[in-house]
């Protein structure tokens, strides 16, 4: 379900604002704002193409009209000292829902650890908004994290794991996720600082890495961000 808010401060809101555009890109979706009504407002960081033909992205209601680029930069302003880093063996189509969920929920940046190339279906364009790194290894990205300081946090229901629902999540880290089915690898499993499991109480082995993903990052948030600040 689509909920249309307010438009940007100083903005009118255009007459017809939802609608289907005839041919949508990879970016849009069935619904947005149309061409800008009234004077167009004098700020750099409005997309004069946007102002005339409206603005159908996947993006909130505050970054309507607005440029990718000055997008990316607010965006800068606010980001979160957690980093997500995913495995990418298997070419899994569940990377792009990750990525789409460390978007909502403001991570540093996003690392790819293995194949340089991943499914980016899932991430809804998301990734143009998201500072994306690439890394050949596990060991790659290892060194960079303690380079800079951040402890790796493997996420994976092994034996031995502590519990995510008790551990004390730091403020800076690198939270990483390994593929669908097989887990963390073995090379993660002996080089992260810790790795975390998530508490199940039903029958099934595990659930889906996206969705461990979206729980380690929200827990993340509850310790470290304030609900419903922008």
């Amino acid at each position: 379900m689509t909920v249309e808010r307010e438009p940007p401060p100083g903005s009118s809101r255009p007459p017809g604002a939802v609608g289907t555009a005839p041919e949508l890109a990879a970016d849009e979706l069935p619904h947005g704002v149309g061409p800008w009504a009234g004077p167009w407002p004098d700020d750099p960081r409005y997309d004069p193409e946007l102002l005339a033909k409206g603005d159908r992205r996947n993006v909130v209601d505050r970054y309507r009209y607005w440029r990718r680029e000055a997008i990316v930069e607010d965006l800068d302003l606010r980001r979160h000292g957690f980093h997500v880093a995913i495995e990418n063996w298997q070419h899994d189509f569940n990377i792009g829902s990750v990525v789409r969920t460390a978007n909502a929920f403001l991570a540093a940046e996003v690392h790819i650890v293995g194949r340089r190339r991943w499914n980016r279906r899932g991430a809804m364009v998301t990734d143009r908004y998201q500072h994306v790194r690439h890394h050949p290894d596990i060991a790659a990205l290892v060194s960079w994290a303690h380079e800079h300081e951040l402890p790796v946090i493997g996420i994976d229901n092994l034996p031995g794991a502590v519990p995510l629902e008790t551990y004390e999540l730091p403020a800076a880290c690198v939270l990483l996720f390994g593929q669908e089915g097989p887990g963390l690898s073995d090379d993660a499993r002996q080089q992260v600082d810790v790795y975390l499991s998530i508490a199940q109480f039903g029958s099934t082995r595990s659930i889906n890495a996206g969705a461990a993903a979206a729980i380690a990052m929200h827990a993340w948030i509850r310790r470290h961000a304030t609900p419903g600040g922008r």
